[in-house]
């Protein structure tokens, strides 16, 4: 069995349509744990208190603003390389995924910084270029809305999805790149003495288990959407031409 089998719009649907119940109970079961057990059975931290667990919801979904611009990064690799209808439909059906997981990431970011360091928003290299990705989400759908053409959409989308990995890069790795700034180093890390105590670390991955389930399932719901809103206007075309 091929993988480009699933290139296929029937093929997608019908194999999504099995899949969705089970993602969606994953992450209902995984979310529910990890919050659960991340807000109301973990500790305060002797530095930061209870603003500490706001890990579970910030960290989370940095690493799903960055990873979903991924995604739409190799979907669109596809359709240049390809021409695969259902890649550019799945990379325009992540974005808005993409754009409020970025938007939850700034927001309690910003509730997180605020008494840690004394102010709600700094110019630092990573939260700058995370603002940056959150625009190009939102350049990357208007760009979908405003050409009628969805092939001529696909292509011009895809290599603007080109240039923003420059900053979802920047976004990951900006802390390494750059010394200055407010921002921590890495929550998850290999080395022992940067990575987060195992009381804190274990909810965590539930929760960033969670995300990861829900982004998924939300990716396939909407490129399913996007598939029928496809045929729909192929349809309504067809007919205006008769």
């Amino acid at each position: 069995m091929s993988l480009w089998e699933y290139a296929n719009p029937v093929k997608f649907i019908r194999t999504t349509d099995k899949v969705l119940p089970w993602v969606w109970a994953l992450t209902g079961i995984c979310l529910v744990t990890g919050l659960v057990w991340g807000f109301f059975f973990t500790p305060d931290d002797f530095r930061q208190g209870s603003t500490v667990k706001i890990i579970y919801i910030h960290v989370p979904s940095a690493l799903m603003a960055i990873n979903a611009w991924l995604m739409m990064l190799v979907a669109s690799l596809i359709w240049i390389v390809r021409r695969h209808h259902v890649s550019a439909l799945a990379a325009r059906a992540a974005a808005p995924v993409g754009a409020v997981m970025t938007l939850i990431a700034l927001a309690t970011g910003a509730f997180w910084g605020q008494p840690m360091w004394g102010t709600w928003w700094a110019w630092d290299p990573r939260l700058t270029s995370f603002l940056i990705l959150f625009l190009f989400y939102l350049g990357y759908m208007a760009l979908w809305e405003a050409i009628e053409n969805d092939d001529t959409a696909a292509d011009l989308t895809s290599i603007l999805c080109l240039v923003g990995s420059v900053f979802a890069i920047l976004s990951r790795y900006a802390v390494n790149f750059w010394n200055q700034g407010l921002h921590q180093g890495a929550t998850l890390s290999l080395d022992k003495e940067e990575n987060i105590s195992d009381v804190f670390w274990f909810p965590l991955l539930f929760c960033i288990a969670g995300f990861v389930l829900l982004f998924v399932a939300l990716v396939f719901l909407r490129t399913q959407t996007e598939i029928r809103a496809r045929r729909t206007r192929a349809l309504l075309a067809r007919e205006g031409q008769a």
